[in-house]
């Protein structure tokens, strides 16, 4: 029978991952509750439309790449979230939240989009994320920014990025611009990509993000979006930049950083690193004020940002070593029941301890090597009788009686 495989783009996270995993989401978490940021968690999966609606059918998001299932009890489809914005819009909307603004989520939690695997892009991956949902203000934009640099900041990882900064102005700007861009792509129809002929038909803004050079030589001497900004979506960009030159935080004016969808707005920013090759953005982000509407909600403004967990667990520095064990070695039957009590006592006490199942005195040991414990409490008959336990300090090999009563304050050095 041939050996079962864990399915392509997907990946076995074990402890030293998770380990690694659990610094990123903890330390997101920890900072975003200092920023005022509630954890939300929503279902990993959905009806088709919460994505399908905002997304629209037409992207490669919800035309290959999302996971869609029927469900048998209705035959309704259901999808695996591709991404949370719109399950945490849906669930302000579900539980009558509109009226309580402004609120302001975070989460983690896996993402699944069916996709070719390449590094560090799975088909199940990991991601935090921020919404705040209400302000219409550009200082919310440059909250939530300083907020992702305040995080990448804390896990050593903001020197390694640059911010890029764009903005794609509101409705009017964005259509005036729109509107001359397709005039003049449609004109060198014949010199785009394939890809850039589908954008040009569903959502023109995406080829200025292409990498494909014979678009990019086209998109040279194509019209500035800058000359098509009204003033009021002017004035939000500047407050925007004035807000991020106040705290400190450096950016790149990025003209090319868009968003093909037609309810983002305003602010787009990435973080980005060439410590990752080609997948360098480790945090992007924007402004969506359209998205409620769509899903069925009233009009309300919004900005957030999400960012790839295992890319930002791959940049960490050296991470801490995990606090090393303690481990418990009875020997003889008569202690087996002693040593478990005493195991049980002092994981009470926050230590970590562990107790082998069997073995004598010798594989007990070389299985306190292997797992690199720190010190071993041995209980043998003569011990037992004593009301007392050996104490092995395993690097330095001292070893000394310790009573019983007396155990946890004595393995305080070694905790």
């Amino acid at each position: 029978m041939a050996q079962l495989q864990r399915v392509r783009g997907t990946q076995d996270l074990l402890p030293a991952d998770t380990s690694r995993h659990r610094i990123v989401s903890e330390t997101a978490r920890t900072i975003a509750k200092r920023y005022g940021f509630g954890e939300i968690a929503t279902p990993i999966f959905e009806f088709t439309e919460v994505f399908s609606r905002p997304i629209g059918e037409a992207t490669d998001i919800v035309s290959k790449e999302m996971y869609v299932f029927s469900d048998g009890e209705d035959e309704k489809q259901l999808a695996l979230r591709p991404e949370n914005t719109a399950s945490v819009c849906r669930a302000v909307l579900q539980n009558g939240l509109t009226q309580e603004t402004p609120l302001k989520f975070f989460y983690a939690g896996p993402m699944f989009r069916r996709e070719r695997p390449q590094a560090l892009r799975f088909r199940q991956f990991h991601q935090i994320g921020t919404e705040l949902i209400g302000p219409a203000q550009p200082q919310a934009d440059i909250e939530i920014i300083a907020l992702g640099a305040e995080i990448l900041d804390a896990l050593g990882v903001l020197k390694s990025c640059e911010i890029q900064l764009n903005t794609l102005g509101d409705t009017a700007s964005r259509q005036a611009y729109r509107a001359v861009l397709v005039e003049y792509l449609s004109k060198h129809n014949e010199g785009l990509s394939e890809d850039s002929k589908d954008r040009l038909v569903r959502n023109p803004l995406r080829i200025l993000d292409s990498k494909d050079e014979g678009d990019r030589a086209i998109l040279a001497e194509a019209p500035v979006f800058d000359d098509y900004l009204n003033e009021a979506s002017r004035n939000f960009f500047d407050s925007v930049r004035r807000g991020l030159d106040a705290l400190g935080l450096a950016y790149t004016r990025n003209p090319m950083l868009v968003r093909g969808l037609d309810y983002y707005c305003h602010t787009a920013f990435e973080f980005v690193t060439t410590h990752l090759g080609a997948q360098g953005t480790v945090l992007g982000g924007g402004r969506y004020d359209g998205l409620m509407s769509l899903l069925g909600g009233p009009d309300m403004p919004a900005v957030g940002w999400a960012a790839g967990i295992e890319r930002l667990a791959s940049l960490l520095p050296d991470v801490p070593p995990e606090p090393r064990p303690i481990t418990v070695i009875p020997i003889g039957e008569a202690a087996e029941l002693p040593a478990l009590k005493l195991t049980q006592q002092l994981r009470r006490a926050g230590f970590i301890i562990d107790l082998g199942y069997s073995g004598n005195a010798g594989k007990r040991m070389k299985r306190a090597n292997k797992i690199n414990a720190r010190v071993a409490l041995i209980l043998g008959e003569d011990e037992l009788a004593r009301g007392a336990v050996m104490l092995r300090d395993l690097d330095g090999g001292e070893q000394h009686e310790v009573a019983l009563a007396d155990v946890a304050e004595k393995l305080e050095p070694f905790r």
